[in-house]
Order: C-alpha cells, then structure tokens, then sequence
C-alpha cells in the first residue's frame, strides 16, 4: 500500500511540474520540489520508495543462504531496472536523436542501483555491520560534497556548487538533468551512496517487522521514525536538507516520515481491515499501484507528456474563473492520475503482475 502511495504521489508531483514549468500554471505549492534547501510533500514520494525498496528486501531474500543463482537473478533484475531507466529516461532523444542530449542518470536507475546494492549487503553482512556501514556513509558524505574538485570552492547553499556536481560536470557533461555551468545530475553519481543509506535504513525496518511482527513492530517503527525525524532536523541546522544532493539531513528526515507512515498503516491495515466502502476501495487501488508500481511509473513515463495536452487542460481553463488557480490546476493532474490508475487497476482485477 505504501509503494503504492508513493508510486502514485510520483506520477501527480511529474506533471504538477510539467504544468507549472512547462504550461506556466499555478499549481499547488506543496506539489512542487524545493528548489534547492527546505522540504515539501513532493520531495517525499521518491525518498519513500526507495525505503520502501530496502523494506521488501527481508521479505523477499529471509535468511536464504546465497548462492551463485540468486546472485545472477539480483544481477540481472538490477541491470533490467537500469536499462529501462535509460530507455524511459532519454524518450526525448529517441524521437529527433540530438548528439549529445542523452541522460545517463534517472529515477528508476537509482531504484535499481539502491536494489542491488542493499541485496548484496543485506546477503553476506548482519544488521550491525550494515548499521554501521550505513552511518559511515550519511557521516562522510557531509565532508565528501564540501571537498574541492578541480580548483573550485564548494557550498552547499549554491545549486551545482558542491563536489558531487563537480564530479557530475567532470565525469558525464553533457548528460545531466541541469545544464550549464552549474548542472548537475540530482540522481548522480556520489549521492547515489547516500540513496543505498537509504535503502539499508528500509532493510533495517523491514529486519524489524520480520522479527517483531507486524502488530508488535508499530509502537517500534513509530519509535525509530520520530527519531529519526528529531535527529534529521537537528542534523539540518548544520547540514541542510537537499534532495537534490540526497543529503544527510535528507535521507533521516525522509525516512522518518515513511517509518510512520508505514507504521500507521500496519495499524489500520495489518491488524484490522477497513469497514467504510470507500476505504476499501481505497485500499484496493493503493495496493494495485504497489503491486505493479514499477509498471505504473514506466506508463507515465511513455505518457508524461499528456498533462499539458488542451484535452487535459481544458477543465481547469474552465475551472479557474470559478475555483483558485492552484485548485482548478489539480483537475488535470488528477484527471492524469485517474487514467493511470485505470489501466493499473485493471491489472489488478486480472490478477495479472507486470514483474521486472
């Protein structure tokens, strides 16, 4: 269900930013990014699927003793999780093919590089060796982004000027997301450590409710999750939360969110079930975009540029005499949403798994 949420917050933060940036319409400002330090529900959604990418991993593996087969099958998953990543991540460049235009980073090569890294950590080492590689990472990743690289100074208040774009400029320009003289990739190389942080803070609270068990395991994530929550805000005061470098402060704040999230829905969903018709179907919907989610997102991919098509904007020409500008400008992001969750509630009504 938690997939599914952030699965589908994903496919309404998109083209909330299609519209604004590329229709120039007000859209609600808490379905925009940050644009460089602070927080919004929009810089939410991905965070949480990455977690939740490390929680499903002590489910999926257990204790299995590892051998050559599953290492090729966690091999291979991960490389199929990153070509498609490119190939959705550069559609644009297939259509007119521009030299030098391509993106080599994205969302869903970070999905599958966070994947395979954390199956084959999470295979070998225990929870306290991982525990502890995790903290190394978030720690030294704070000074790692300060360091100079070729001559130029670092702040972590300036977009671009930071080691991490440094790097990006030096290793993969052209190929970023932001261009110029200050791009950079915000799924890019150096902050992809953090993002595998990241999912080994997900294993660790799925190692919990493996062990635990989901009713006991509430109180307990609600624990971890408010202090990480303090710990990230405190962590901020010195090193600011940036989603675009994936920071410190970023990576506890964001999982402390999901950790209660996660926490609230095992308690509504895990030891009861909900009454109300429309919780259920609620339910059923949220559960059908975690169930396909990776083929939930890969269909707005191919479909992204719908929500600035005049078919879609035509309801919130209309609405905005009437409504608020931001108001009226969620109708075709939810009309958006709406034929998503069409065809992916239909896979779940055939009982049909789209698996990558």
């Amino acid at each position: 269900m938690l997939r599914g949420l952030a699965v589908a917050g994903m496919i309404i933060v998109n083209p909330a930013a299609a519209l604004h940036y590329g229709a120039n319409v007000d859209v609600p400002p808490f379905l925009v990014h940050a644009k460089w330090i602070g927080l919004t529900p929009a810089d939410w959604v991905f965070p949480a699927f990455v977690m939740m990418v490390g929680v499903s991993i002590p489910f999926a593996l257990g204790r299995r003793e590892p051998d050559a087969d599953l290492y090729r099958r966690i091999g291979w998953r991960t490389l199929r999780l990153v070509l498609l990543g490119l190939f959705l991540s550069n559609l644009h460049w297939l259509r007119d093919l521009p030299v030098d235009e391509w993106r080599l980073f994205g969302v869903l090569q970070r999905i599958g590089l966070v994947y395979g890294s954390c199956c084959l950590l999470y295979l070998p080492l225990g929870w306290r060796a991982r525990g502890a590689l995790l903290v190394a990472v978030l720690v030294l990743y704070w000074p790692l982004l300060l360091l100079p690289v070729g001559g130029a100074s670092s702040d972590l208040f300036v977009s671009g000027m930071n080691a991490a774009a440094f790097v990006d400029r030096m290793l993969f320009a052209p190929h970023l997301y932001v261009k110029g003289p200050a791009g950079f990739d915000p799924e890019g190389l150096l902050s992809t450590l953090p993002a595998i942080a990241h999912g080994l803070i997900g294993v660790a609270i799925g190692e919990v409710i493996v062990a635990r068990g989901k009713r006991a395991a509430t109180r307990a994530l609600l624990l971890i999750g408010s202090g990480m929550i303090g710990a990230g805000f405190c962590w901020s005061l010195v090193f600011p939360i940036i989603k675009a470098l994936w920071t410190g402060s970023f990576v506890l704040v964001t999982c402390g969110i999901t950790t209660i999230v996660l926490a609230g829905l095992s308690a509504w969903l895990d030891q009861g079930r909900p009454h109300v018709k429309a919780a259920r179907s609620f339910v059923a919907i949220g559960t059908g975009f975690g169930i396909n989610a990776i083929a939930a997102y890969a269909l707005h991919m191919v479909t992204a540029g719908l929500p600035t098509w005049d078919m879609l904007l035509l309801p919130y020409e209309a609405a905005r005499a009437l409504l608020a500008e931001p108001l009226a400008a969620l109708l075709p992001i939810l009309s958006y949403l709406l034929l998503i969750g069409f065809f992916i509630d239909g896979l779940r009504r055939k009982g049909w798994v789209i698996k990558i």
